[in-house]
This record gives C-alpha cells, sequence and structure tokens, in this order.
C-alpha cells in the first residue's frame, strides 16, 4: 500500500492540498486549543508550522489539553513538536518558546489560541495588516467562540471583538476547560480555514453552547 497517495484521499475534496502545502501556519499559545489546532494541521497535511508558546505542560494540562504524562515539566512547544512529528515526519516546526513579541515573523496563516484578550489585542495590532487569515479561538467551560478575519469587514468586526480586559469574565479562559471543548473550537477553526482555502464565506463570529445546544452565527 502506497500510504502516501492514500493518506490524504478522503479529505480531497474538502482541503486543497497544493493550497495547505504552499502555506506557513503559525499557532500562537499551544494550550487547550492551540494544541488541538496543531495537531489537526498536521493531520490535515500542512508542510510548514510555527509553535509559539512559553510554558511548561503541568499536571493538569494532561486533561484538559491532551499532553502525555511523559510531558510533565517539558516546554509545550517542544512536546507538540514532538507529536507533530509522530504524525507525519516531513512537517518543518519551528518551535518559538517564548511569548509573542511584535518582531516575530509569522505566516501568513495565524491561529491565535492565548488566554487574555490584553494578550491578543497586542498581537493582532502587530499581526493584523500582516496576515491573511486569522482565527481567533475562545472558550470556557462548555461555551465557545470562534472569530475569523480574512478581509476588511471582518477585520473590523474583529476589532469590536477586543473589549478592555477589566470587561472579561474573572480567570483564564481555561480556568475552566475540557478536552473535548477544545477539540470541538480547534475543529471549528479549522473548518474556516479549509473554507478559506476553497475561496467560500467564512464565519466571522461563531459562538456554540454545548451545554443549551445553541449556535449562533
Amino acid at each position: 500500500m502506497n500510504t502516501t497517495l492514500d493518506r490524504f484521499e478522503r479529505q480531497s475534496e474538502l482541503v486543497p492540498a497544493e493550497k495547505l502545502r504552499s502555506l506557513t501556519v503559525t499557532v500562537i499559545g499551544v494550550g487547550a486549543i492551540g494544541r488541538q489546532v496543531a495537531l489537526q494541521l498536521a493531520s490535515l497535511g500542512v508542510r510548514q508550522l510555527q509553535l509559539v508558546d512559553f510554558d511548561r505542560v503541568e499536571a493538569t494540562n494532561i486533561t484538559t489539553q491532551g499532553y502525555l504524562e511523559r510531558d510533565l515539566g517539558q516546554f509545550k512547544v517542544a512536546a507538540t513538536a514532538r507529536a507533530l512529528l509522530a504524525i507525519d515526519a516531513g512537517i518543518e516546526v519551528e518551535m518559538v518558546n517564548d511569548r509573542f513579541r511584535p518582531g516575530l515573523g509569522t505566516g501568513e496563516v495565524v491561529f491565535c489560541c492565548v488566554d487574555s484578550i490584553s494578550s491578543r489585542a497586542a498581537i493582532w495590532r502587530t499581526l493584523r495588516d500582516q496576515c491573511a487569515f486569522w482565527s481567533d479561538g475562545r472558550m470556557r467551560g462548555e461555551v465557545l467562540r470562534i472569530l475569523t478575519a480574512v478581509d476588511s469587514p471582518s477585520r473590523t468586526h474583529y476589532d469590536t471583538a477586543l473589549f478592555p480586559q477589566a470587561e472579561a469574565q474573572t480567570g483564564t479562559c481555561t480556568s475552566r476547560s475540557t478536552i473535548y471543548t477544545a477539540g470541538i473550537a480547534a475543529g471549528l477553526m479549522l473548518h474556516q480555514c479549509t473554507r478559506w482555502l476553497r475561496d467560500l464565506s467564512v464565519d466571522r463570529d461563531l459562538t456554540l453552547n454545548l451545554l443549551a445546544g445553541e449556535l449562533c452565527i
């Protein structure tokens, strides 16, 4: 069996392979949502992937973020890179073991998966007019919100979603989280990306309340 040819057969009509292979993708924050985004990107066939995070793996990250027991104490970017290469050894993974800083060169596709509104706003100010595709994943408990910006109207809308940190709910977005909520959020973010790759319209603001069974677009 030729696994190289067979691997992408079932997604060939949904994921434009040539477009995906030509992109450099940056994932900022490889916690609950970001790690799941990175793993799904590797499975989809991304070739150049940049991971940005300064944190180390803690015990609670095994439950909520999908890390392994052997990863405890290691930097998240290193542990995630190892998992990505286990999926596809041909991926070029750049590990940035640091906070996002304005001088950092990033890919044209950016997935922002950080904890705080203030961090999102700072990153957005730097990359707003540099990246072609931007997706921001947020979650708290069983409620998740996905914001996507790819053009002037969606960028303008995203600006309105960056309310002051003082107005945010108390605690970080990962203070109440589950691996399944993170996995769903990551899947919805990747769905927006593949829509963009197929030149389809994207949902600029999507909220899903799992407990209430409510989806708002």
